[in-house]
């Protein structure tokens, strides 16, 4: 039997996550755990958007995962040269789940850019419909310079880098929809691993 594997339901991630998947307070990147306080170092944001499939509809119980440098641009892992200067109260991932309307929001602090690196958060998701989950970065306004020289921003071409910025969202944080499939002016851009 030749020709094209056609990927069934069952090869997609889903159709759901058990809703234990994701517990309150793992959108808080800010803390190390529920009941700890916030980190005091750096500016805190709020960071929010939709994840929308193709034609712009909502992806309704999708999971996002966030993962970023804190402040100072220092990771709480061994991996990182600086890891014993990181800032002990902040975790630097958290989890969250959209809604009906595709929305997830974090609470986190602006990150600090690193070795080479403009501030940024990476981001996965997790939906119903994809046959893996999909990685991609945001970056900030307001660093223009420290993005046109990011060598991850840098391996898209000019014209999709913007796809990859977020939006201020005018209450001190920041807005980045996902779209996971849609013209290429407009699909948000996936990194494979």
């Amino acid at each position: 039997m030749g020709g094209a594997v056609i990927p069934l339901s069952c090869h997609t991630i889903g159709p759901f996550f058990p809703h234990p998947f994701v517990q309150e307070g793992d959108n808080d990147l800010t803390r190390i755990a529920p009941d700890a306080p916030p980190s005091r170092r750096g500016s805190r944001i709020r960071l929010q958007g939709r994840v929308l499939r193709e034609g712009g509809l909502p992806c309704v119980n999708a999971v996002v995962e966030a993962w970023q440098a804190d402040a100072a641009g220092r990771f709480r892992h061994p991996a990182d040269p600086g890891w014993q200067e990181a800032d002990p109260e902040f975790l630097g991932w958290g989890r969250a789940v959209t809604d009906a309307e595709g929305r997830y929001e974090f609470h986190t602090l602006l990150p600090g850019g690193f070795l080479d690196r403009a501030p940024h958060v990476n981001l996965l998701v997790m939906a119903s419909g994809l046959m893996r989950p999909v990685s991609t970065t945001l970056f900030f306004p307001g660093f223009s310079e420290a993005n046109a020289a990011d060598p991850v921003l840098g391996l898209l071409p000019a014209a999709r880098r913007p796809l990859l910025v977020a939006t201020e969202d005018g209450s001190g944080g920041f807005r980045f929809d996902i779209l996971l499939r849609g013209p290429a002016s407009e699909e948000t851009p996936f990194f494979e691993d």
